[in-house]
C-alpha cells in the first residue's frame, strides 16, 4: 500500500475529497487489556492495507465493559495504561487513526474514555460526558462524568504524545484535524453521549467536525438496533456530518446481558454501510465518506452556521474547542471506492423507494397545476388547458398531469385542448400514439400541421429548404419549433386558456429548447422540475398505480419504447432518426452531471471520477426497477470526459434560457434551475475555469 507524498493518481478516492473510515467490533477478552490491545492492533493492521484512515473501536475495548467493580483494581488499571501504550507502539507505522476505550485515572476519580491515538503518539483523551444509572445501567458507581472536564489534561508523563510537562489534552472539546486531508475533522463521543437531547457531537459539527464517532457498549434488547439506527442517522443529518458507531460484541459478560457487536456509518441520513451483528469474530464497517458533500452542504446551508453563533460556539463569551492537528499521510493509488454511487441519482434503485418518489413527484406536479388553474380563474372563467401532444416522453406525461388535474378539479377532461402539430419529420409511430393517447384519455384535440406554415416562414426568409433544397440547420429546426409553441399561444388566446409547458429539467439544463416562441416558454411549465431520466419512471408508475384505465395505459406503455428524438429533421428509409443523445449526449450522464453541480458543487473532475465508477460496468451495481435490459450500457472514462465537456459547455452557454424560465413546481431534492428559486446566474458568466478544470485533471482515457 503506497502511503507516501507522490502526488494522487486521478483514481484515488482520497484524490476527490474522501476518506476510508472504519467502525470496528472485537470479541473482547473481559479484564484483559493486554489481550485486547493484541486484538486490536491486528485489526488496524489489517485497516491500515485497506487504506483506512480512522479506526473505531468499541466503548472500553481495552478493559471489556461488563466488568463492574473490576474497574476500580489497580491491577487492571495498571494492565489498561500498559495496553495503550502497546497501542500505540505496534501503530506507529500504520496509517489509521485509532480510537479505543479505557477506563482511565484522573485525579481522585475514574473516567470512561476514548483514546485517540496515531502514529505512535496519543493525540488526545475523550472522557464521557453523559453516564446512564438507570434501568440495567450503573456507571456513576465507577465513573465521574467528564462533562466539567473542558479545557482540562491528563497528567501522563510516560505515555507519547505528551507535552513538555508530562500532559495529553483531555476532555469533550477536543477535534482531531488531518491537515492533509481537507475536511477531515474528528470528535469522539461515548455510547450514553448520544441518547441525550444536546449531544456533544452537534455542538462538535457546529465547531467544525465533519467525522463523529461514538464508542459504544450498549447491550442489545429487542429492538434497540432500530433505536440506534434512528439516532445516528438523525444525527448524522442534523449535524451535516458523518456517524460512525461501534457497539461491544462477544466477550462481554452475559449475567444479565447480551451484546450483538453492532457498527454502522451514516453520512448526511444515509446509511453508508453496516455490519453482521451477533458475529462470530471480528468485524469492521469500511466505508468511504464524502469530506466534499459535508463540507458542501454546509456552505449551502447558512442556518448550520447560524445556529453556531446562537449556541456560542468558538464566540468570545462562548465555549471554545480545541484542535489537535495530526498528519495523515494518506494513500496516493488507486483504493478503489467503498460506498455505493447510484448511476442514477435522481431514480432510486430501491423499488419501493421509487414509488414512493413517483408518488410525490406527480402529485407534487398535479397539485401546482391545480393550484394555477384555481388562481387565475374567475367568477365566469375557468382556464383551458392548451398544450401541444407529440407522443414523446414529456407531452405525454404533461398531459396525464393535466388530467389528474382537472379530475380532481371536478373539472370536464374535454377542457385540455390538445394539439397533434405534425412537421416535416414527424413520425406516424409517434402521431398515432399522441392521437391515442388523447383520444383514450377524452380530452379535446385536433390536428394542426405546421408544415405549410413553415415552407412559407422558410421561403420568406430565403432558406434554401424554402426553394426545395435539402437543406436542415438550426433555423429549419427551429421555425418548426416557434410555429408550434406560436400556435399554442395564438390558441390559448382563442381559446380562453393557459399554454401548458412539457420541456423537462435536463433539456433546460443542456437548453436542449428553442427560446421564446419556442417550447422554452409556456405560461406554466409542469415538467421543469422533473430530469429525463426520471420522466420513464414516473408513466411507469401511472401505469403500474393505475391512474388511469384500459387503452390509456397501453398507449403509455408503446409510447415508453420510442427512441428519445425532436423529430425536426426528416431522414430517408433505412437512415436512422434523429436522436437528441447522439448532440447532447446520453441523458444517464448529463444527469448524472446534473445532479452533482446543481445539489452538490462538485469539481468536473470529481463529478468524472464517480460517473467512472457508477458506469464503467453494466454488470456492477443495481438499475431501478423497471429499467429495461436492452438500455443497460456501460460508458468509459473517455465517453464520460468527452460529454461532461458538451455539459459544461452547453450548461454556461445556455442560462439566459433559464433566467426567462416560467413558472412551474420544484419537483425533485437534486434541485431546480428556476432563477428564482434553485439556481441563480449570470446569463453571460464564462464556464472556462470548468472546463480547465475538466482538460487538466481528469485523463482522456
Amino acid at each position: 500500500m503506497d502511503h507516501g507524498a507522490a502526488p494522487s493518481t486521478f483514481a484515488s478516492a482520497y484524490r476527490h475529497g474522501f476518506a476510508r473510515v472504519a467502525a470496528c467490533t472485537i470479541p473482547v477478552a473481559a479484564g484483559d487489556p493486554a489481550h485486547n490491545a493484541q486484538t486490536i492492533v491486528e485489526q488496524v493492521r489489517g485497516l491500515h492495507e485497506d487504506g483506512v484512515a480512522v479506526a473505531l473501536f468499541p466503548e472500553l475495548s481495552l478493559s471489556g465493559y461488563a466488568i463492574d467493580d473490576l474497574l476500580l483494581q489497580d491491577v487492571l488499571l495498571d494492565e489498561v495504561d500498559r495496553a495503550v501504550l502497546t497501542v500505540a507502539a505496534a501503530t506507529e507505522s500504520l496509517l489509521p487513526v485509532v480510537v479505543v476505550g479505557a477506563p482511565l485515572r484522573r485525579g481522585n476519580r475514574l473516567y470512561n474514555c476514548a483514546v485517540v491515538i496515531h502514529r505512535g503518539k496519543v493525540l488526545g483523551v475523550v472522557p464521557k460526558s453523559n453516564l446512564p444509572n438507570y434501568r440495567e445501567f450503573y456507571e456513576k458507581r465507577h465513573f465521574a462524568p467528564g462533562d466539567d472536564t473542558r479545557d482540562g489534561f491528563l497528567h501522563a508523563p510516560h505515555w507519547p504524545g505528551a507535552d513538555e510537562e508530562g500532559d495529553l489534552a483531555f476532555g469533550p472539546d477536543l477535534l482531531f484535524e488531518a491537515s492533509d486531508v481537507p475536511g477531515l475533522v474528528v470528535h469522539v463521543e461515548i455510547c450514553e453521549d448520544m441518547w441525550v437531547p444536546v449531544p456533544p457531537s452537534a455542538k462538535a459539527a457546529l465547531a467544525g467536525a465533519t467525522v463523529l464517532l461514538n464508542l459504544s457498549a450498549s447491550p442489545i434488547t429487542v429492538g434497540r438496533a432500530e433505536d440506534r439506527h434512528l439516532l445516528a442517522r438523525s444525527a448524522s443529518a442534523r449535524c451535516n456530518a458523518a456517524y460512525l458507531y461501534a457497539a461491544a460484541s462477544a466477550g462481554e459478560s452475559t449475567t444479565d446481558l447480551s451484546w450483538d457487536g453492532m457498527t454502522m456509518v451514516y453520512e448526511l441520513g444515509d446509511l453508508l454501510g453496516e455490519s453482521e451483528r451477533f458475529p462470530d469474530g471480528p468485524r469492521a464497517t469500511v466505508v468511504d465518506v464524502d469530506l466534499d458533500r459535508l463540507r458542501q452542504e454546509r456552505l449551502r446551508q447558512g442556518s448550520f452556521d447560524d445556529n453556531r453563533r446562537a449556541e456560542g460556539i468558538d464566540a468570545h463569551d462562548g465555549r471554545d474547542f480545541r484542535t489537535t492537528d495530526f498528519t495523515l499521510q494518506p494513500p496516493t493509488g488507486d483504493l478503489g471506492l467503498r460506498r455505493k454511487v447510484d448511476r442514477f441519482p435522481f431514480v432510486p434503485d430501491d423499488e419501493a423507494r421509487l414509488a414512493l418518489d413517483c408518488y410525490e413527484a406527480y402529485n407534487i406536479q398535479v397539485s401546482g397545476l391545480e393550484q394555477r388553474l384555481r388562481a387565475i380563474a374567475t367568477d365566469t372563467w375557468q382556464p383551458h388547458i392548451v398544450i401541444g401532444v407529440s407522443g414523446g416522453l414529456d407531452s405525454t406525461h404533461a398531459l396525464i398531469v393535466a388530467a389528474k388535474a382537472m379530475d380532481r378539479l371536478g373539472r370536464p377532461r374535454t377542457d385540455i385542448i390538445g394539439f397533434t402539430m405534425p412537421g416535416f419529420a414527424t413520425s406516424e409511430g409517434t402521431k398515432s400514439n399522441a392521437v391515442h393517447l388523447m383520444e383514450s384519455l377524452g380530452i379535446t384535440w385536433e390536428e394542426l400541421d405546421i408544415r405549410p406554415a413553415a415552407t412559407q416562414m422558410l421561403k420568406d426568409l430565403g432558406h434554401p429548404f424554402g426553394r426545395g433544397e435539402e437543406v436542415y440547420d438550426v433555423t429549419f429546426e427551429n421555425v418548426q419549433a416557434g410555429l408550434r409553441t406560436d400556435y399554442l399561444f395564438r390558441a390559448a388566446n382563442q381559446r380562453g386558456g393557459i399554454v401548458l409547458g412539457t420541456g423537462d429539467l435536463s433539456e433546460l439544463a443542456l437548453g436542449w429548447c428553442t427560446y421564446g416562441v419556442g417550447d422554452q416558454m409556456s405560461h406554466y411549465g409542469v415538467n421543469s422540475g422533473v430530469p429525463k431520466t426520471l420522466m420513464q419512471h414516473l408513466i411507469r408508475w401511472v401505469v403500474s398505480s393505475g391512474q388511469f384505465e384500459g387503452a390509456v395505459n397501453d398507449t403509455l406503455t408503446e409510447i415508453l419504447d420510442q427512441e428519445i428524438s425532436p423529430e425536426l429533421v426528416p431522414t430517408r428509409a433505412g437512415e436512422k432518426i434523429q436522436s437528441t443523445e447522439d448532440s447532447v449526449g446520453p441523458y444517464a450522464l448529463q444527469d448524472f452531471t446534473l445532479y452533482h453541480v446543481l445539489r452538490r458543487g462538485y469539481r468536473p473532475s470529481k463529478i468524472a471520477f464517480l460517473a467512472l465508477h457508477a458506469w464503467s460496468d453494466a454488470e456492477v451495481g443495481d438499475w431501478p426497477a423497471g429499467y429495461p435490459e436492452s438500455r443497460r450500457t456501460a460508458y468509459d472514462l473517455a465517453t464520460i470526459r468527452r460529454w461532461m465537456e458538451v455539459f459544461v459547455q452547453r450548461f454556461f452557454s445556455n442560462q439566459f434560457k433559464r433566467s426567462a424560465l416560467p413558472n412551474g413546481p420544484k419537483v425533485v431534492a437534486g434541485g431546480s434551475l428556476s432563477p428564482r428559486g434553485d439556481w441563480r446566474m449570470p446569463s453571460d458568466v464564462t464556464g472556462r475555469a470548468w472546463l480547465e478544470e475538466l482538460r487538466s485533471a481528469v485523463p482522456e482515457g
